[in-house]
């Protein structure tokens, strides 16, 4: 029988530390690199990275298989082999990723003047080299994650991000102005933390750390190619949905906004690090409760981690919300309009981080193609909103969309899982606060007076926390008892 919890020394709160000190360091580090890259970059180039993202993770959604998520769902099953899970869930996608560069490279002249307006073998080459790159990255680090072992996930973000900024720099030095610069930086320190991982890896392989401790049970690729195909369904909607504004702002806008939006995405990273934190630390922790607790106990603790992560996502959106302008500064002049744009988009990690929460019920039960009707219902909300306002509001109109839209993709999945496996989550208190940071963005978006917006800012702060009373209490309650531990 496999051991019931790797860390089973680290509390939970513990173990969410371990992930989030080194996403800090890296916001920090983010705060360096987002305003060295804007101010070395016009916003024609900017845009272009913006695309280059974009397209890179449409082929990435087809090439992962989605056995990422069968090899989180199948790590906790008892007596499994996890060496033989590894290999059964790897090996289809590097022979995807294999077949769909192939295709690439065939059309890559006529992709890369629609898709950047510029050509060239090295593009062609970092698009190929970053996609491969990523399927190896996302089972090296997803194997860390399932290990629990946030001290090394921490320091491999870290590292990368350092590398990131160093390579920037270099590249910079030679390419100048050119959107290929942090293509070169993105591809390279992505390549050699990946080249770390799959070393250790083979280690450990070696070490007999993996095979020696693991069951006899070896799954069928069958099984876990029935349980992960519908995942490429749900990514490719999701990727629509976060797509949505980048494509509406190529067809009724230009580069130059898309280099905006993109820098106010970007600045995004403060409120996205506590959600990729939370979501590497989360996907492990939620799967082992459910195989190893009983329902009522496993119930509360999801209900308490949502009530936690909602208050402090509120706050930390207003926060921003509040200060966007000292932040937007750091950009540099070509990008001041990202201010007007911040504010809907605090709405979409913290609505898509309770997500992650709240949703875990039909991975539970296996019923993921329910999440394809949530991600239809915002995708819909999306073409809708940005063929209305992008042509009017262009890069506000694209976040007001997507702002409400998260709220919709969070408001029809939470209903669905909740449907699929109970849990009780408060819906109140929930369509309160979306409420009140939906005014707060608005004010905040078509008011130029800082100090305003930071009262008006401040004021649902106060609101916030009376409407989570309890919320708070609990907080306290359990850092009071971390402290006195």
């Amino acid at each position: 029988m496999i051991t019931m919890n790797i860390n089973k020394k680290k509390t939970a709160f513990g173990g969410f530390l371990s992930y989030f000190y080194g996403n800090f360091v890296v916001l920090l580090l983010g705060f360096i690199q987002t305003p060295l890259v804007t101010r070395i970059m016009s916003t024609d180039e900017y845009g272009r990275t913006r695309v280059f993202e974009q397209a890179v993770s449409i082929i990435y959604i087809f090439a992962i298989l989605g056995m990422d998520q069968a090899y989180i769902r199948y790590y906790y099953k008892e007596d499994v082999n996890r060496r033989a899970l590894m290999r059964s869930c790897l090996m289809p996608s590097v022979g995807i990723v294999s077949v769909l560069l192939v295709f690439y490279l065939i059309f890559s002249g006529t992709a890369n003047h629609y898709l950047f307006e510029k050509n060239g073998i090295d593009i062609t080459i970092l698009v190929a080299g970053y996609t491969l790159v990523s399927v190896f990255e996302r089972f090296l680090f997803l194997d860390v994650r399932m290990q629990q072992n946030g001290v090394l996930y921490s320091n491999i973000n870290i590292v990368q991000k350092v590398l990131n900024i160093a390579l920037i720099f270099g590249a910079w030095y030679f390419l100048g102005d050119d959107f290929r610069v942090v293509l070169y930086a993105m591809t390279l320190s992505w390549g050699a933390t990946t080249l770390f991982l799959c070393v250790r890896y083979m280690i450990r392989l070696g070490n007999k750390e993996i095979s020696g401790k693991d069951g006899h049970t070896v799954y069928p690729h069958s099984e876990l190619i029935r349980y992960g195909t519908p995942f490429i369904l749900v990514l490719l909607m999701e990727w629509l949905l976060s797509s949505c504004d980048t494509i509406a702002l190529k067809l009724w806008s230009n580069l130059s906004e898309i280099g905006i939006y993109g820098a106010a995405m970007k600045i995004m990273v403060l409120l996205l690090t506590f959600k990729n934190t939370f979501v590497a630390f989360w996907s492990p922790v939620a799967m082992e409760k459910y195989e190893h607790e009983e329902r009522e106990v496993s119930a509360v603790f999801f209900r308490n981690a949502f009530d936690t992560t909602r208050y402090l996502s509120v706050i930390a959106a207003l926060g921003l919300m509040g200060c966007r302008k000292i932040v937007v500064f750091l950009l540099g002049e070509s990008y001041r309009g990202a201010d007007r744009i911040i504010p809907f988009l605090t709405l979409m990690p913290i609505f898509a981080m309770m997500f992650e929460i709240s949703v875990q019920g039909i991975k539970f039960v296996k019923k993921n193609m329910l999440l394809n009707i949530a991600s239809a219902a915002a995708i819909a909300a999306n073409i809708v909103g940005n063929a209305i306002l992008v042509p009017r509001l262009e890069g506000l109109g694209a976040a007001i969309t997507t702002g409400i839209s998260y709220i919709i993709y969070f408001a029809v999945g939470t209903w669905l899982s909740e449907k699929s496996w109970k849990v009780g989550y408060d819906y109140v208190r929930t369509a309160i606060d979306a409420l009140l940071l939906i005014v707060c963005a608005a004010f905040s978006s078509f008011s130029d007076n800082f100090y305003l917006t930071l009262a008006a800012a401040f004021a649902v702060f106060v609101v916030v926390t009376q409407v989570e009373s309890k919320t708070v209490r609990y907080i306290y309650k359990t850092a009071l008892s971390k402290i006195k531990k």
